[in-house]
């Protein structure tokens, strides 16, 4: 990949990536603004949410190229990435045999994939081979192929996330089994997690190999973009567990995929804040995204607490307009942030925002 078309400012932004996934840029802001989609308003009129079968790949190319390509001339640190969402977390189970599901959601743009669970209990997995000749796998390469030729210097293409440790045995059993699993078949916990962390390098050294990279960097539909080749990891299943939960049976899956590439980041669930500053210690963590869920405080609200279990780690935060530019006016914002904005503005008036934003100093 020569160059990024889709973003004005595209080398500009990359340094300033850069310095932030390196910490390099504790005393500085970043943002990424959301602004109002032609082509997300034209999918949202003429798709419905629900189930709908495995979607054209060159279809789905397509809205992700008119997407990007509105916000060629904004100049926020963001950069220009389509996401194979269709293959977000159901394509690991389908490659052993699982029921792959497809769900529409016009408000984000995405057609996601899940698995129902597959067995009764742990023991009826006979661990199949890994073969790139699944008919499932070869979907996804097909898929990767469709993109990486519609992309080409045009925008890049997001890592999708990782179903490894725990995460996986849930496509198995689902979740209660999976904690009664680690109680009662503890053993063979561990061999399906040995199991899942070679399916997922598979999975991803696939990714890595077929799709086009800038610099020597990853695109990320969080993170934007990070030198080296970068996965994307969940502690999900942990959110309900405690923290000793977490440390016994999370991290050494962890923190071995991340240095089977060249690190990882993280997303943690309002629900799964109590983990922040046990997953801030994992070797290897280029940055981690805050969710916002019901029933919780906004992560923005409570962003100096969270910080102070978190270090110096970089972050990712959602925040409307309003509150991000009164923040920003006051400078109270927490540095070492990546401020996800919804906003309204039109793109002169972002880029007019961006000025400051890129002097904003702690």
């Amino acid at each position: 990949m020569d160059r990024i078309n889709y973003k004005k400012n595209a080398d500009a932004v990359l340094e300033r990536l850069r310095l932030l996934y390196a910490r390099k840029a504790g005393d500085q802001i970043f943002a990424d603004y959301l602004l109002p989609s032609p082509a997300l308003s034209d999918f949202i009129a003429n798709n419905r949410k629900g189930y709908v079968p495995y979607p054209d790949p060159a279809v789905r190319a397509d809205f992700w190229d008119r997407w990007l390509k509105e916000k060629t001339e904004v100049e926020d640190d963001s950069i220009p990435t389509a996401y194979m969402s269709e293959f977000d977390q159901g394509l690991y189970g389908a490659l052993v045999g699982g029921d792959i599901q497809f769900l529409n959601d016009p408000a984000s743009g995405w057609i996601s994939s899940m698995i129902k669970p597959m067995y009764e209990d742990l023991t009826a997995f006979d661990f199949p081979p890994i073969s790139q000749e699944h008919p499932w796998f070869q979907k996804y390469l097909h898929q990767i192929e469709v993109f990486s030729e519609r992309s080409r210097n045009n925008f890049g293409i997001s890592h999708f996330i990782l179903i490894d440790s725990l995460n996986f045995v849930f496509e198995l059993v689902g979740a209660t089994k999976t904690y009664l699993s680690l109680f009662e078949q503890p053993d063979l916990v561990q061999e399906v997690i040995d199991y899942a962390y070679n399916l997922n390098v598979a999975v991803q050294e696939a990714f890595f190999e077929h799709t086009p990279s800038y610099r020597g960097g990853t695109f990320g539909n969080h993170a934007q973009w990070i030198p080296g080749r970068i996965v994307s990891e969940s502690a999900d299943p942990f959110h309900m567990t405690s923290v000793d939960d977490y440390e016994k049976w999370g991290v050494e899956s962890i923190e071995k995929i991340f240095d089977r590439f060249d690190g990882g980041v993280m997303h943690i669930h309002s629900n799964g804040r109590h983990l922040l500053k046990a997953v801030s210690k994992l070797k290897g963590l280029k940055s981690i995204y805050l969710l916002d869920e019901k029933d919780n405080p906004l992560a923005f609200d409570v962003l100096g607490q969270l910080k102070q279990q978190t270090g110096d780690v970089p972050l990712i935060v959602n925040v409307d307009e309003n509150k991000f530019e009164k923040s920003l006016k006051e400078h109270a914002l927490p540095t070492g942030v990546m401020y996800v904005v919804k906003s309204e503005k039109t793109i002169s008036e972002v880029n007019k925002a961006m000025e400051k934003i890129r002097e904003y100093r702690s």
